[in-house]
C-alpha cells in the first residue's frame, strides 16, 4: 500500500484524527505501509475552551496544551506553515519555522487548518486590540490586566487611572463572554490586595453587534446570562458596533466615547488563509467545500473537517455543522474511520451528530448550560462545564494535571502577579547594556 497521509493542522481535528489512526493502523504504521505527517506552526494542540481559565489563573497554561510529539510517537511532526496546496500534483509547499521552503508530496491529504480571528478594518484596532485564540494571547491578557491594576494603584493622574481600569471586549459569543467573566472575576478578587482600587473602579464594557449574548445556549439562558453580567456591573452594549479605537480612544456606534488601554477582540473567526492558496473547492463562505462523508467535494484523496470546512449537517438539512470543539472532536473520529475505510476500499460513512447543547463558564462557581434541553445556571452549570471539558481533554496525563490545578485552587488563593516581562525577556539586558555604554 505504502501511502503517505498528510494532515495540515495539529488542532482538534488534526490531533484526534492522528491519535485514532495511530491506534487503529498499528500494523500498517509499523510495517511502513502507511506514513502520517502533521504540519502545524506549534508543537502542541491548545484546548481552547480552557483559555479563559488560564487567563484567570485557575489553570497552568502548560496543562491545557497537548504535546504532539509525545502523544503521537508514530507520526512525523513538522513545525511550520503550508503556504500552498497543489492537490492536482499531490504536493504542498512547506515553510518551516527556520530555513527555506520545500515541497512535500503526499497520497492523501486532510485539510484541518482551523481558523483565525476575523477582524474588520477598524481604525486603531491594532493599537490596543488583542485576540483570544492562543495561549500566548490569554496569558498576555492576564498579565496586562494585572499590570494595569498596578498602574492605576501607582498613579495620581485620574485620567491615566481611568484609562488603565477600563477594559473592552468585542463579541458576546463563547470566547468573549467567558473571557470577560473570568477576567472580571479575577480583577475583582485582586482588588483586595490594592489600597486604592475598589471593584467598582474597574469598568468592563462588552460590545455586541447582535441583540443577544451567548446565542449558543438559547434565548432563555442568553437572557439570564445578560442579567447576570449586568448585575455584576458589566456595561453590556447590544446592537452596537466598534467604530474606532485609535490611540485608545474608543468610539461606539451608539455615540459613546471613552478611553481604554485594553480591547479584546472575539468577534468571530474565518478559515485559515491556506484554504485560499489551494486548488481545492471553496463554498460561499470561503471554507473548503466538504461532503457529509468528510471528503472534499468533487475531489479524490482529500478529506477535511473542523473550522476550515463547510460540513453539511445531515441532522438539520440545509445547515452546516457549527465551528466548535464539540463537532471538531466528533468529526475527527468519523474522519479517521473513513480514511481507514478509504485505504481498505470500503464504503465511507456520513458524519452524523446532533448538537447536544452548550455549556459556558462565567467565572468561579458560575456558569450557564443548555444540554439536551436541560437548562442549568449557577454552580450546577459551572460543574457541568468543568466535567464536560475535562472529559474532552486529550490523554490521561492532561486530565490529571487539570484536576490537580483545580483541586489546589480550592485550598489556595489565586496568584495575582503580572509577569509581563516574560513577553519581552531581553529588555532588561538591553537596558543594562545601554547603561554600561554611557
Amino acid at each position: 500500500m505504502n501511502k503517505h497521509l498528510l494532515i495540515v493542522g495539529g488542532g482538534y481535528v488534526g490531533l484526534y484524527t492522528a491519535m485514532r489512526l495511530q491506534r487503529r493502523l498499528r500494523r500498517e504504521l509499523r510495517d511502513g505501509d502507511v506514513h502520517i505527517t502533521i504540519i502545524d506552526p506549534q508543537s502542541y494542540m491548545t484546548y481552547q475552551p480552557f483559555l479563559p481559565e488560564a487567563a484567570a489563573g485557575n489553570l497552568s497554561p502548560r496543562h491545557m496544551v497537548a504535546p504532539l510529539r509525545r502523544i503521537l510517537p508514530k507520526v512525523n511532526i513538522l513545525n511550520g506553515t503550508v503556504t500552498k496546496v497543489d492537490h492536482a500534483a499531490r504536493e504542498v509547499t512547506f515553510q518551516p519555522s527556520e530555513g527555506g521552503a520545500r515541497k512535500i508530496s503526499y497520497d492523501l491529504i486532510v485539510m484541518a487548518a482551523g481558523s483565525i480571528s476575523r477582524t474588520l478594518p477598524i481604525p486603531g484596532l491594532t493599537d490596543i486590540g488583542i485576540g483570544f485564540k492562543t495561549v500566548g494571547e490569554a496569558i498576555a491578557l492576564r498579565n496586562r490586566v494585572l499590570h494595569l491594576l498596578d498602574v492605576a494603584e501607582s498613579t495620581d493622574d485620574p485620567e491615566v487611572r481611568r484609562r488603565a481600569l477600563t477594559f473592552v471586549v468585542v463579541g458576546a459569543g463563547f470566547a468573549g463572554v467567558e473571557a470577560l467573566a473570568e477576567l472580571e472575576d479575577m480583577a475583582k478578587h485582586s482588588t483586595r490586595y490594592y489600597r486604592n482600587i475598589r471593584p467598582a473602579d474597574i469598568r468592563w464594557v462588552l460590545v455586541e453587534a447582535s441583540n443577544r449574548v451567548l446565542p449558543e445556549v438559547g434565548p432563555e439562558m442568553g437572557r439570564w446570562t445578560l442579567e447576570q453580567l449586568r448585575e455584576r456591573g458589566i456595561d453590556v452594549r447590544l446592537e452596537t458596533r466598534l467604530d474606532s479605537c485609535s490611540g485608545g480612544h474608543v468610539k461606539l456606534s451608539d455615540g459613546t466615547e471613552f478611553h481604554a488601554d485594553t480591547l479584546v477582540w472575539t468577534a468571530g473567526v474565518k478559515p485559515s488563509p491556506v484554504v485560499n492558496d489551494s486548488d481545492l473547492p471553496l463554498d460561499e463562505r470561503g471554507r473548503i467545500k466538504a461532503t457529509a462523508l468528510l471528503t472534499v467535494a468533487g475531489t479524490r484523496d482529500a478529506f477535511t473537517a473542523g473550522d476550515a470546512a463547510g460540513v453539511p449537517d445531515v441532522t438539520n438539512p440545509g445547515q452546516y455543522c457549527a465551528p466548535n470543539a464539540q463537532h471538531a472532536v466528533r468529526q475527527a473520529k468519523a474522519l479517521a474511520d473513513n480514511i481507514i475505510r478509504y485505504l481498505r476500499g470500503q464504503e465511507l460513512v456520513q458524519y452524523r451528530h446532533k448538537y447536544v447543547g452548550s455549556v459556558a463558564g462565567l467565572g468561579l462557581h458560575q456558569g450557564v448550560a443548555n444540554v439536551y434541553g436541560v437548562k442549568l445556571r449557577g454552580l450546577p452549570a459551572w460543574l457541568m462545564h468543568r466535567t464536560y471539558h475535562l472529559s474532552r481533554v486529550p490523554t490521561l496525563n492532561r486530565k490529571v494535571r487539570v484536576v490537580v490545578d483545580w483541586t489546589l485552587a480550592l485550598f489556595f488563593k489565586r496568584e495575582t502577579i503580572s509577569l509581563g516581562e516574560m513577553e519581552h525577556p531581553r529588555e532588561g539586558f538591553r537596558a543594562a547594556v545601554a547603561t554600561n555604554r554611557r
